[in-house]
């Protein structure tokens, strides 16, 4: 389904949208971040918020990370700092770019099987569509925050894959 090589662009190109994200996002207000603006999160920062807590939990499971301290109803708002959030992301980015440049075929090949918490039960998986599920679940989510940014004004710049790696 994919190889090594996807999941290092994608970890790269991760983390290359989100010190977009971030920079752009500290152009604004705290009041501006935490605006309500109807997205599925609401604001900006509980998007953004909502994007770290998702990548911690995928990375417990894919990587032994620590799981995330908030639940999955609490992932848009654990962390009320910007500064501390956007802190966390630059070394949760690095981590993960160091994780992915160590994925092989034969991780990727395997399934994983781990505890939900959101369904309450046990789940199995193939690692390769997991993977996937995580970077596609980044680009969506930034894509929501990509037009709360442009909401106010600011623009993050050039998204498009092949144009950013």
């Amino acid at each position: 389904m994919i190889a090594p090589a996807y999941v290092r662009a994608m970890a790269r190109y991760n983390r290359l949208m989100n010190e977009r994200w971030y920079a752009a996002a500290a152009k604004l207000t705290d009041d501006q971040r935490k605006a309500d603006r109807g997205a599925f999160f609401g604001s900006l920062h509980a998007t953004l918020c909502h994007l770290v807590w998702a990548d911690q939990m995928w990375m417990s499971r894919f990587a032994g990370w620590d799981k995330p301290k908030a639940s999955g109803k609490d992932s848009s708002t654990f962390e009320p700092d910007f500064t501390a959030l956007r802190d966390r992301r630059a070394v949760m980015d690095a981590a993960l770019e160091d994780w992915a440049g160590g994925v092989d075929e034969d991780w990727l090949a395997g399934d994983l099987v781990w505890f939900s918490g959101i369904a309450q039960k046990e789940m199995r998986g193939p690692r390769a569509m997991l993977v996937t599920h995580m970077f596609n679940h980044q680009t969506h989510h930034r894509g929501q925050a990509h037009c709360l940014l442009t909401q106010f004004g600011e623009d993050p710049g050039v998204t498009d894959l092949g144009f950013v790696l």
